[in-house]
């Protein structure tokens, strides 16, 4: 069970579907909060936001900083979006960096394309994005499946690469603890999640974040940090063809974690599953990919008690492997979310990583 766990940890659902009751003193200091940050928002995006047609979608992007520096391309997490930088996207461009962040498939403001797509045609995206741009050679990072996502690119376009940067995601097949004695145990508690899993439609936009503020680590956030997961709370809730609002809509079933057949599937037998885009992340060997590795790569790995993602073992091995090239930094009593929970040291490591990279002065 612990390996099918990991699938919904990301942003992890509890028991209950509100929390608190709207109407108490949090949720009128919630919607307060709600109104108040949304024309800044709006103005932030005009500013930074926009979109590029690839040949697989319009995506949506946010760029920060002279593009006369050297680029860092950042990947988000799944169900989050590109404003999961927000809170160190300043400290970031004062060190001289260019930042893109995209958004992919069902995730922020990029569509779901009306075509099978994999992580590897995010990587055809943000390849796509560079060229317009005129960039031959970025910093290409990422979180969780965005780290994934960095995996797949630097294993189509290594010469593009100047250095990789991944925050728990893309330095270990995600299946790597899956035992054959226990896979008769996972499927079923695999279908016994589902059956209890609660399909969430709001009738407003702030209940739909009010959700995710008691269910999805939000609450008890302040100042910035509550910013900046306010702005990744607009970009995921969208109205459906009902009028009703919805948490990244069509992302589930994208990633292959919308009912138990088909999660079952991308783990088990991928290539039958429905969607390749969970199916790929699910058949990504970095192991493999990596094997040949040349270039700098900084990996940030956080460790704590009952920790579902707990690689130190695989990315220890990784880093010894390939001296002097990677970056272990072990990050102690940390859970998934290391920029969010230690965003001062994750600033000064990569600092420091670029630095003694001399990719940043």
């Amino acid at each position: 069970m612990k390996r099918i766990i990991t699938l919904f940890l990301i942003l992890p659902i509890f028991n209950t579907i509100f929390g608190q009751s709207i109407g108490s003193k949090d949720s009128l200091n919630q919607v307060n909060l709600f109104n108040k940050f949304k024309p800044e928002y709006e103005k932030y995006e005009k500013q930074h936001g926009k979109y590029i047609k690839t040949d697989n979608t319009k995506m949506h992007y946010l760029e920060w900083g002279n593009d006369a520096h050297p680029t860092l391309v950042w990947i988000h997490g799944t169900y989050s979006n590109a404003y999961e930088l927000y809170e160190i996207i300043d400290q970031l461009v004062k060190m001289n960096l260019h930042v893109v962040a995209i958004d992919y498939y069902g995730h922020g403001n990029t569509a779901i394309p009306n075509k099978d797509v994999s992580i590897y045609h995010v990587a055809d995206d943000i390849k796509f994005l560079l060229d317009k741009m005129k960039i031959r050679k970025a910093i290409i990072g990422g979180w969780s499946r965005g780290g994934s996502i960095t995996t797949a690119f630097y294993d189509t376009y290594p010469d593009m690469v100047q250095a990789l940067i991944l925050e728990d995601g893309g330095s270990v097949a995600w299946d790597i603890h899956a035992k054959s004695s226990e896979i008769t145990k996972d499927i079923e508690e695999t279908k016994q999640y589902y059956k209890s899993k609660k399909t969430l439609v709001f009738d407003t936009e702030f209940e739909a974040y009010w959700y995710m503020y008691n269910n999805w680590g939000i609450k008890g956030k302040e100042n910035e940090s509550l910013k900046k997961e306010i702005f990744t709370s607009y970009a995921r809730i969208k109205k459906n063809a009902t009028g009703k609002y919805e948490i990244n809509p069509g992302a589930e079933e994208l990633t292959g974690e919308n009912t138990a057949e088909q999660n079952i599937a991308i783990i088990y037998t991928p290539f039958t599953a429905k969607h390749s885009f969970g199916a790929t992340t699910h058949q990504l060997n970095p192991k493999i990919i990596y094997r040949n590795l040349n270039k700098p790569l900084l990996i940030f790995d956080p460790i704590s008690k009952n920790d579902w993602f707990d690689f130190k073992n695989e990315n220890t091995e990784l880093a010894q492997t390939h001296q002097p090239y990677i970056t272990h930094k072990i990050y102690e009593e940390t859970w998934h979310g290391v920029k969010d929970e230690k965003p001062s040291e994750v600033v000064k490591d990569i600092k420091t990583f670029l630095t003694q990279n001399k990719l940043i002065p």
